[in-house]
């Protein structure tokens, strides 16, 4: 019998002919609360036609009247202004001064959004937004809970989280309807407490390097737990207490990217449905059915909290959309032959071999730097997650380009990985995936938490030489801007072919 996600890919491929194609990555995490802003939209841009995305037949007024486009940015990749109006220092802080960054860079002064909000807020007025995805840090409302009692780690953690959110909806409520608790709490909890990579930097022998403190074997379970618990609480406080006036909604951020199997062997089939189950099923499935996966029961065993019975129903139906942060694709294989009696951490336990590419070296985890366009990929996960959670709405919360360095505000690429990911979009919307929107990651170039200044995303080029900071609309954010006026089409059948990822749909 067909696995769940042999199937969505199996929908996806029979739409193929008429849909996907692509370019780039990105993958970070951020604890704080995202919002969704509707904002109105101004008068037509008036710069040159990007042509990047070559021949037309689709147009925004193809998507549904109440999809929404939009772009985002990250309170602490965006404002700068660390230690003014009262803010106290986050993880993020404590980590990139303590020179953990890459390039020794910190978020101190960003892309200075604090200061540049409307500036900003007039760029996305004239580039056509219909939306604007972006966040409050709580750093700015509530001290550094990490420092008082290890944050996620700790159940205390789910009632000072809660109180967070009721300032948020409490003041911003009634121009917001949009509400995501968390993002990535699936990355968090890996990159934070299992390899150490993110802070606050835990970590143990032999799954993690530079870490102080720490157990990779326990804790990265036990801060999903308790961000899942808190996603709950803040969804039952937003029903009961405001729901009925600012007649909003509130849902949860994760990380995904689609999983191909290697081969068509029953194996490699298995491993890509268990590292569905491990990376989107450990977040979802408790929120949607009450509990984890049976898969991570078993592999996790005593190691994985179990909820209550009372828990199993906070936590069952609390959330009213996903939104995915999502770059690209993998293929996996199976490596539950390489399993040891030793210690064992979440990656030991999902047992799959990563590869990028085809002809990549195998790894034994999953991180996110230089990785291939797949639209297609981005197709079968819209699909999988309606067929697998009930139809939920799901939104694109992240997609973009990132490249290195560089002056120029010529971006055909990033024109180009944009238009086949919304053309990969509209494929699966067409064929029955309950998508409500997308947003391209991100509106400005930021501090990236992966790569400092070093990386750029942005559709609007930020000279960070220029002490003023200055912003300017690159071609990709004239071409978006076209788009969603409606000045210009894509041609789906050009950017989106069928390729050799259909081999194992059919398995």
């Amino acid at each position: 019998m067909a696995s769940p996600a042999a199937a969505a890919c199996r929908r996806a491929c029979s739409a193929a002919a008429t849909s996907t194609g692509g370019n780039s990555s990105r993958g970070v995490s951020r604890v704080t609360f995202l919002l969704l802003l509707l904002l109105l939209v101004a008068p037509a841009w008036r710069s040159e036609a990007a042509r990047a995305a070559g021949g037309l037949n689709f147009t925004r007024r193809d998507f549904p009247s109440d999809f929404v486009f939009g772009a985002g940015t990250s309170a602490y990749q965006y404002e700068g202004a660390a230690a003014e109006d009262g803010r106290t220092p986050s993880v993020w802080d404590t980590f990139t001064h303590a020179g953990k960054m890459p390039d020794k860079s910190t978020g101190d002064r960003a892309a200075d959004g604090y200061h540049k909000y409307k500036e900003d807020v007039k760029l996305m007025s004239d580039t056509g937004l219909e939306a604007y995805r972006f966040s409050i840090s709580w750093s700015r409302l509530i001290p550094d809970l990490e420092d008082e009692y290890h944050g996620w780690l700790s159940p205390r953690v789910v009632e000072d989280f809660t109180a967070y959110a009721d300032v948020c909806f409490r003041e911003f409520g009634d121009r917001v309807t949009h509400w995501t608790t968390l993002d990535e709490p699936n990355v968090l909890s890996i990159a934070a407490y299992d390899n150490g990579l993110f802070p606050p930097n835990r970590c143990s022998p032999p799954f993690g390097t530079n870490c102080t403190a720490g157990n990779s074997t326990v804790e990265p379970y036990v801060a999903a737990h308790h961000s899942i618990l808190a996603h709950a609480s803040v969804a039952r406080l937003y029903r009961d207490k405001y729901q009925a006036t600012q007649k909003g909604v509130v849902g949860i951020n994760i990380y995904s990217f689609w999983e191909y199997p290697f081969s068509s062997s029953s194996a490699d089939i298995a491993a890509a449905q268990r590292a569905l189950d491990f990376m989107v099923g450990w977040i979802l499935n408790p929120l949607v059915y009450g509990d984890y996966p049976e898969i991570m029961k078993k592999k996790a065993g005593s190691r994985i909290p179990s909820f209550t019975k009372e828990q199993s129903e906070l936590i069952r139906g609390s959330t009213d959309f996903v939104g995915i942060n999502h770059y690209s694709s993998v293929y996996i294989s199976d490596g539950s032959n390489d399993e040891t009696t030793g210690p064992r951490d979440y990656n030991a336990d999902v047992g799959v071999i990563f590869r990028v590419t085809r002809n990549d070296t195998p790894s034994g985890q999953f991180v996110p730097t230089k990785i291939p366009s797949d639209p297609q990929g981005l197709q079968c996960m819209l699909q999988y997650l309606t067929d697998t959670y009930q139809g939920i709405p799901v939104y694109v919360q992240e997609n973009g380009f990132g490249q290195f360095v560089n002056g120029s505000v010529n971006d055909p690429e990033r024109v180009e990985y944009i238009s086949a990911y919304i053309a990969s979009t509209l494929a699966a919307l067409r064929n029955g995936a309950n998508v409500k929107g997308y947003f391209v990651w991100a509106f400005i170039d930021l501090f990236e938490l992966l790569g400092g200044h070093n990386t750029r995303f942005g559709l609007h080029y930020v000279d960070f030489d220029d002490p003023m900071l200055p912003r300017q609309p690159k071609l990709s954010a004239q071409w978006y801007s076209k788009f969603l006026r409606n000045e210009i089409e894509m041609n789906m059948d050009k950017i989106v072919s069928p390729d050799a990822h259909e081999l194992h749909m059919d398995q």
